[in-house]
């Protein structure tokens, strides 16, 4: 075998999970030459990884001609491909692709014309098992060890752009990242919240870095930094990998569930994650070098902790519920973070504090 394809046409966040099922291949497999199929608009957060060869990109919904483009350059290229996701597209993208095919598939009647263009398939399990050892599961029929760490690396480029915008990143004076805005309004935290968040930590000694994406909730991100004028304001400044880079000398990260929050997790940063109504099983921050033995490191309620990462979980009898917002769309807010006290996020704070190199010192009265 000297090729392979992983299809993981999803969201950034998954495209990330996906990069253990790439390393566990690598690690065995060194000659292997990896490629990944993602959805446009996903591949940064794979970009700079070593081990991967090539990054295919289709749009979500893309022309009759770019689809048809797309399969004919793919056609039986690949002695492996791999499909992460149960879906139709991702699934015959993968029969496309692979001389020898696999993929996860819901046990449910209607996949049984999927399962007739795969070699192997593994359940999709959407409730008690993390993306993470999902993902895994089909490499055990190669006989290929798991190893579950994702994988986050950036550029040389990366590390300029962030020392051009956060000159003092090298300096004495410990720094935080928050990471205020997810993808979708159903999992934000308060405006007052962060606010309040960032000036405990500075009263503390810690620079405040908040980052996001420029292109969205722009002025929710705009009342965040007015309320916080001494910290370092990168929302829209750096790309992804750069985030990346800037996560790895952070004493503290906190944000919410979100890609970034995963990446944190990953290089190691002390992070504080704040969960609402998404599922933590299945979600939750995989931390570094945790191991992929166990169906995952969360469990589905309570706020809890493992390694460099706390999951800080919002309060209610619903919580998690699995849905997208109180009002059941991505736009909608939940109620669960939004009542989501500074008091409870500062208290995991100090817990992660209190065993990383940064130590608070009492606040000047």
């Amino acid at each position: 075998m000297n090729s392979a394809l992983v299809v993981c046409t999803r969201r950034i966040g998954d495209v990330l999970l996906a990069t253990p099922v790439v390393r566990s291949l690598k690690a065995a497999l060194p000659h292997l030459m990896i490629d990944m199929l993602v959805f446009e608009g996903t591949q940064a957060v794979v970009a700079a990884n070593p081990d991967i060869h090539r990054i295919w990109t289709i749009a979500e919904r893309p022309s009759i001609g770019k689809h048809i483009m797309l399969l004919a350059s793919i056609w039986r290229r690949y002695d492996l491909a791999l499909s992460v996701l149960a879906g139709d597209r991702p699934t015959f993208h993968a029969w496309v692709a692979g001389k020898y095919r696999l993929g996860t598939l819901l046990t449910d009647g209607k996949s049984w014309w999927k399962r007739e263009l795969l070699h192997g398939w593994v359940p999709f399990d959407n409730l008690h098992t993390h993306t993470v050892v999902m993902n895994l599961r089909l490499l055990a029929s190669l006989d290929v060890q798991s190893l579950g760490t994702p994988v986050v690396r950036w550029t040389a480029d990366d590390e300029e752009s962030v020392c051009r915008v956060f000159p003092q990143m090298h300096g004495s004076r410990p720094y935080a990242v928050l990471h205020i805005t997810p993808k979708f309004a159903y999992k934000t935290w308060t405006v007052a919240g962060w606010v309040a968040l960032g000036h405990w930590l500075n009263d503390r000694g810690m620079k405040v870095i908040v980052t996001g994406m420029g292109s969205t909730e722009q002025e929710y991100c705009r009342q965040v930094i007015q309320g916080l004028p001494d910290a370092v304001n990168l929302v829209g400044c750096v790309t992804l990998p750069a985030i990346g880079y800037l996560l790895t000398h952070a004493d503290l990260y906190v944000g919410t569930d979100t890609a970034v929050s995963h990446m944190a997790a990953a290089v190691g940063t002390p992070s504080v994650v704040l969960f609402g109504p998404s599922n933590p099983v299945k979600w939750g921050p995989w931390p570094k070098d945790f191991p992929p033995t166990a169906p995952s490191p969360w469990v589905r309620q309570g706020s809890q902790r493992q390694g460099n990462v706390f999951l800080l979980q919002g309060e209610g009898d619903c919580v998690p519920c699995l849905g997208e917002g109180c009002d059941r769309h991505v736009n909608s807010l939940s109620d669960c973070l939004q009542r989501l006290s500074v008091h409870r996020v500062i208290q995991a704070v100090e817990t992660m504090l209190a065993e990383s190199r940064f130590r608070l010192p009492t606040p000047c009265v």
